[in-house]
């Protein structure tokens, strides 16, 4: 009797209990809510899951497309119990991103790297500490030639190396991402370690596998669970959880780089970004409110070596695919490029003003593959007035940089390939405002003048030197993207080259 006495008051403990949680965290959600009623409207959520329960996991950015169908280009929708404000279609994006570009330059939740990073770095560092680290890397890289011809001849050396390394497979197939990849990380291995890599270089290879892997991992279903449930999916085994493992990796691997610079450091001859930041550090050791220090360091120089190895191989591993789907912009590349540079010489920057075709063409790659379709999200540095709402502090914004790169007020053919969207009646280039490859206002890629460099010197190289032979048909090569997350990762191929 006394036992089932016990368990009646153990079972009405617990039931009090549970009631007591639930009601905290029933309250604790419809405060939130309260907080955040001045945002524009946007799908009823439910409580923890957010709206999750409203979009296909597996395409988290189409999905926020569509629901910009119904809810207009700026909405409100529940990552979890995360509100976030989603801007939709070039208008809305520039509004946000150029005019108001102070206001919308935080940055926000993005919990794969955060895990990691720990809200350290250049990438997604915020406030204060961004800014001068930004300041800094721009004024680094201009030191060491970015934008400037030196560092074009250093991208046209390895244009050479990578059609080497082509030339080598004597027209067979084979797949062109590690090549392609080991030609993009080595001009950023010569701006932050002060050197390149040869294409076969166990280490270097193992590290590109990582970046690789990393950029899948974050882009599948298992990273847009982690994007949405940072909470609960740290805790959850799965192959999402490797992104840490291969991020602990990297550093490793720029911490012994960091002590080899260390140990030979010059302050009166530094040799790249590496050395710039040792002797940074050193002019500041006094100071208590620094912003550079050891990690620091660390995380920036990894940030800027992921950065400037993917996203570029990956537009050159999309847009040769691209162009063996249309065969017929290939044939009018090869015409231009015989014409312009002929076979004798290398291609430089200079050619580019008399090739807008090719010009145009790199445009249209970039738009349609749409590397980064979402950019990283950022958040409000201030309470702001935006389109009749009140954003408060803090709030997550998520730019759906995608729909300014296929909107149909700006683009008349979005949803094709088509480089005439950069070339007017008389065949000349034309820039279009709504082109975001490389994002807009202050978070824009500090790195986008190198990355035109290295677009239109390699590509331009290449199709001097080769013709794309694919192993189907033009018209069976899909060039839809593998998945969509945090980039669009195109389909693994395997192709030919024959020399020319």
């Amino acid at each position: 009797m006394e036992l089932f006495l016990s368990r009646i008051d153990f079972g009405g403990v617990f039931g009090i209990l549970l009631a007591m949680v639930v009601s905290c965290l029933l309250f604790l959600h419809f405060s939130s809510r309260k907080k955040f009623r001045t945002l524009p409207p946007g799908p009823t959520p439910l409580p923890f899951i957010g709206n999750m329960h409203q979009v296909d996991i597996k395409e988290l950015i189409n999905s926020l497309k569509e629901l910009s169908k119904t809810y207009g280009p700026m909405y409100t929708f529940h990552l979890g119990s995360r509100p976030c404000v989603v801007l939709s279609g070039y208008q809305v994006l520039k509004e946000a991103l150029i005019d108001k570009a102070e206001e919308f330059s935080g940055r926000g939740d993005f919990p794969a790297v955060q895990m990691w990073s720990k809200g350290n770095g250049i990438v997604y560092g915020t406030g204060e500490r961004w800014r001068q680290l930004r300041r800094f890397a721009i004024s680094t890289f201009k030191n060491f030639g970015m934008g400037k011809r030196s560092i074009e001849e250093r991208i046209k050396e390895e244009a050479q190396f990578l059609v080497a390394e082509f030339h080598k497979t004597e027209g067979k197939p084979f797949d062109p991402t590690f090549f392609l990849s080991c030609a993009g990380s080595n001009i950023i291995c010569t701006l932050v370690f002060g050197d390149r890599f040869e294409y076969t270089d166990k280490k270097f290879l193992m590290l590109l596998d990582l970046i690789n892997s990393n950029w899948k991992l974050m882009s599948s279903t298992w990273g847009q669970m982690l994007f949405s449930f940072p909470e609960i999916m740290k805790y959850v085994p799965g192959p999402h959880r490797q992104i840490y493992k291969n991020y602990l990796k990297l550093a490793r691997f720029v911490g012994e780089r960091l002590e080899m610079n260390r140990q030979t450091l010059d302050v009166n001859n530094p040799r790249d970004f590496i050395d710039c930041f040792l002797i940074k550090i050193q002019q500041e050791k006094n100071n208590l409110d620094t912003h550079f220090n050891e990690d620091t360091m660390l995380k920036t120089t990894v940030n800027l070596f992921f950065a400037g190895t993917e996203t570029v191989s990956s537009t050159l591993r999309y847009g040769l695919r691209i162009l063996m789907r249309h065969p017929e912009v290939e044939e009018k590349l090869h015409e231009e490029i015989d014409r312009v540079i002929r076979v004798n010489r290398s291609p430089c920057m200079e050619d580019r003003s008399r090739m807008p075709y090719t010009d145009a063409v790199i445009h249209e790659i970039q738009r349609y593959a749409d590397i980064v379709p979402m950019a990283v999200p950022h958040t409000v540095t201030r309470d702001v007035e935006f389109r009749g709402y009140t954003l408060p502090k803090d709030l997550n914004i998520i730019p759906l940089i995608c729909t300014s790169q296929f909107d149909p007020t700006h683009f008349k053919n979005p949803t094709s390939f088509d480089p005439t969207h950069f070339l007017d009646e008389s065949g000349r280039f034309k820039k279009n405002d709504a082109f975001m490859a490389f994002s807009a206002g202050k978070r824009v890629c500090l790195g986008e003048s190198l990355a035109v460099m290295e677009l239109f010197i390699f590509l331009t190289t290449i199709l001097q030197n080769f013709k794309l032979k694919p192993l189907m048909k033009p018209e069976d090569i899909d060039i839809t993207p593998e998945s969509t997350g945090l980039g669009s990762i195109p389909r693994p191929y395997q192709f030919c080259l024959i020399a020319r």
